[in-house]
């Protein structure tokens, strides 16, 4: 009797000891352990509309006339996971975010968007600016800020966009007579565009004007 007793003790040590075996136990080394991949993910969102300074040969004109940094200004749009910029320069195109911020000065940019952008910016309201931006696509840039449709400058796009498929009007239009045309290089420019027949009363939107719009907020990077 005290034989087996003695057996059965023996055999529950050895079962405890062998299911604390320091060699049964994996441990975690260094090595093995795999850091978890955090992707960073901007902020952005189909119909953010953002802002750069370019470096275009007229960039410095309009920050002169409109007394603004930014001279240029496109809508966001996502697809398939990556964001694009869809934009009036030569010709009217959707380009890769990334690509569009490294050709602005500094690589720096504001993203602003609607206020009350989740009621507004539902699928279907997004699938109609779209539709209305691609009626824009491939025209040509319009160096001569005309309000028609034959020809497209930045902010004209993107107000139009916004106007046609939503009637929101986003930066209130002005008169060209309505901005700074003092400076040397502003009258430069004017001199090349028009010679001595400046359209004063031509309707314009300028970037600024659609950046310090009551509708918009700054979207924290």
């Amino acid at each position: 009797m005290k034989v087996r007793i003695l057996f059965q003790i023996l055999t529950v040590v050895i079962l405890f000891s062998c299911g604390n075996d320091p060699s049964s136990i994996k441990k975690s080394k260094p090595e093995d352990v795999q850091e978890e991949k955090i992707e960073k993910v901007k902020p952005f969102q189909s119909g953010d509309l953002i802002f750069q300074t370019s470096f275009s040969n007229q960039s410095k004109a309009i920050q002169l006339a409109t007394g603004s940094e930014y001279s240029h200004v496109g809508i966001i749009y996502e697809n398939q996971g990556a964001f694009f910029v869809y934009e009036a320069i030569q010709p009217v195109k959707l380009t890769p975010l990334d690509e569009w911020i490294d050709r602005g000065k500094s690589d720096r940019y504001v993203v602003k968007r609607l206020k009350n952008a989740k009621e507004t910016l539902t699928p279907e309201a997004l699938k109609k600016m779209k539709a209305i931006g691609e009626q824009y696509q491939g025209k040509n840039y319009d160096i001569y800020f005309e309000w028609s449709d034959d020809r497209m400058y930045c902010s004209e796009l993107v107000w139009k966009i916004y106007k046609e498929a939503l009637n929101i009007e986003i930066g209130e239009l002005q008169s060209v007579s309505e901005f700074d045309l003092s400076s040397p290089v502003v009258k430069q420019k004017l001199k090349e565009r028009y010679g001595n027949a400046i359209p004063m009363d031509e309707k314009v939107i300028s970037p600024v004007a659609m950046f310090e719009s009551d509708l918009l907020e700054e979207v924290k990077l």
